[in-house]
């Protein structure tokens, strides 16, 4: 089967014919380019043969690079978008969306993108996403965990999927209460965690062992059947490397058995972003 990476971003350099939503230049592009072939060329290597690509901010609502690189290679990858929540023919375009390889949609919850709670503003997307087979992906801070509890509750039917272990320890000491907090999401079964990003967290240089005891909370609350490993590209290669990645729940984590480590290298994945 091969490794599947649930959470990489991709873009290309060629503004014009995918020009930048208002507000970002190129400048905003960093690295200026990394396209799905330059993707591809870090993770096959390493034994990734399928990829989760994660619309960017700087493209807005426009989901045209993402699509057009799925649409050239449909067995590889599968989108998570970003659309208008609030547009009349919501349910409309999120089928559409789904038709061209879309399987998900992000939904910000973190400070610096001053969103609203995911069970207030967010009602309609939550529960379409459920209706049409599809998941949300929160990027939170975990004090919006609370908010992203009572979506879950309120609509049992949607797959909810926690980006990057809540951010836990990402610019700030890791803290026993944030992970227990995180781990209190597990009481609900439609919710699952990206265990991704290490970069970002603790002291974000590898091995990542500092991140052993929270993977190994979060994996004791959630099992690894609701566990998805991810590198959160590029970003991870600009000071680590892609193996670096990998080799954290390859290599660095006893607790897990064989079956426990394939699903979080990409069984999880696979049942949630390319089955059906």
């Amino acid at each position: 089967m091969g490794y599947i990476d649930a959470h990489s971003h991709v873009w290309t350099p060629d503004t014009t014919a995918y020009p930048l939503d208002a507000g970002y230049t190129p400048a905003d592009m960093a690295p200026p380019s990394f396209t799905a072939d330059e993707l591809l060329a870090q993770a096959n290597p390493c034994g990734v043969r399928r990829v989760v690509l994660i619309q960017m901010s700087f493209y807005g609502f426009d989901n045209s690079y993402m699509l057009s690189e799925i649409a050239r290679r449909p067995a590889a990858f599968r989108g998570v978008a970003i659309v208008d929540h609030t547009r009349k023919d919501l349910g409309e375009e999120m089928a559409r969306l789904r038709e061209r390889g879309v399987r998900s949609f992000r939904v910000y919850q973190c400070g610096e993108f001053g969103a609203q709670p995911l069970d207030e503003g967010y009602r309609d997307i939550c529960g379409l996403a459920g209706e049409l087979g599809m998941a949300i992906c929160p990027l939170l801070d975990v004090e919006l965990l609370p908010a992203t509890a009572r979506a879950a509750a309120a609509f049992p039917n949607t797959t909810f999927v926690v980006d990057h272990l809540a951010r836990i320890g990402c610019g700030r000491p890791i803290e026993a209460a944030h992970i227990a907090a995180l781990c209190e999401l597990a009481t609900f079964p439609n919710c699952n965690v990206k265990v991704s990003a290490f970069y970002a967290l603790g002291g974000g240089k590898a091995p990542y062992d500092d991140l052993v005891p929270v993977v190994q909370q979060v994996y004791e609350a959630f099992g690894a059947d609701r566990l998805l490993w991810a590198t959160d590209c590029p970003y991870q290669v600009v000071s680590e490397t892609y193996e670096a990645s990998i080799a954290f729940v390859r290599d660095r984590l006893p607790f897990l058995s064989d079956e426990g480590r394939d699903a979080i290298l990409g069984r999880t994945a696979e049942r949630i972003f390319f089955g059906g």
